[in-house]
């Protein structure tokens, strides 16, 4: 199977219309439905599947995101790169709204972790997430930011709150003085996920506003993110079409070979039902 490139649009990305020879897939998953019907296409000759998070429309709340399902059903298409585009309010003074933080960590404040496995029912597995993004996709996506002439952060860390609301002034301002750089309600799921289903993953994290640590700023409000929202889409797309043709179309980074020492259970006491429901995941082990 091809090493596709998946794509996680976030707010306001729904669509990719450079995408062509469009296929709309609907995936049934062990784990639920995913957001949306997952769409195929072809960009700049690589072979493409996008997945809107939110669910086109804007229609499931951070916490109603089935993410197990939106990565199976990713993996169980040959998707071996991923890229997660999603919007964040900066905990920093150094990250404005319309700059783009490329992650390299992060910290998880969520409240359903269970649910951000793959592992149980008789296989046990612990990945490394020690450096949770793909440095190598990391770096083809700020190299190519850089040509664009968009302000680009190489690093940084992701804080993840479960939403929907934002955080209060004391929240934020906790936040701001861990020395977090940016906060969103999605990405650190997707994350972990993608090492269990060994794709190799990192995030354009496209800032929509100072959160509400600054003091003597009017708080966060959804009218005015919408409004950054929408011109930081358009960057996210021209990204897009350039990055993708130039991620490796070989599986063979760190990222690709992540469970080869990350399961704990001897392999023959993996309960047969579980190995099916993981089989696409499991795959290189069976």
């Amino acid at each position: 199977m091809a090493n596709l490139i998946g794509v996680i649009g976030g707010s306001g990305l729904y669509e990719l219309e450079s995408l062509t020879n469009l296929e709309e897939i609907i995936v049934k998953t062990p784990f639920g439905d995913p957001s949306d019907a997952l769409v195929k296409g072809t960009l700049a000759g690589r072979d493409v599947v996008f997945l809107p998070r939110h669910g086109k429309g804007h229609r499931l709340l951070p916490t109603e995101i089935n993410h197990r399902a939106n990565i199976w059903a990713l993996r169980s298409l040959g998707v071996r790169f991923a890229i997660c585009v999603t919007a964040v309010g900066s905990l920093q003074e150094a990250y404005a709204p319309g700059d783009i933080v490329i992650p390299d960590q992060y910290f998880d404040r969520t409240s359903q972790r269970a649910d951000h496995t793959f592992f149980g029912n008789g296989i046990v597995g612990h990945v490394s997430p020690a450096d949770p993004y793909s440095q190598s996709l990391r770096q083809t996506l700020i190299e190519t930011i850089q040509e664009t002439q968009i302000n680009v952060h190489d690093g940084g860390t992701y804080v993840n709150m479960d939403g929907p609301a934002f955080s209060s002034r004391a929240e934020s301002l906790t936040n701001h003085k861990l020395g977090f750089d940016v906060i969103g309600m999605t990405n650190i799921p997707e994350a972990k996920l993608a090492r269990e289903a060994e794709i190799a993953l990192a995030t354009m994290c496209m800032v929509t506003d100072y959160d509400a640590w600054r003091p003597h700023e009017d708080a966060v409000d959804t009218a005015s993110v919408l409004e950054v929202l929408m011109a930081n889409t358009q960057k996210a797309k021209l990204i897009l079409e350039k990055a993708i043709p130039k991620v490796s179309s070989e599986a063979n980074w760190p990222e690709h070979q992540s469970l080869a020492s990350s399961i704990a259970t001897p392999k023959e006491i993996w309960p047969t039902e579980t190995v099916e429901k993981l089989k696409p995941i499991l795959s290189p082990y069976l």
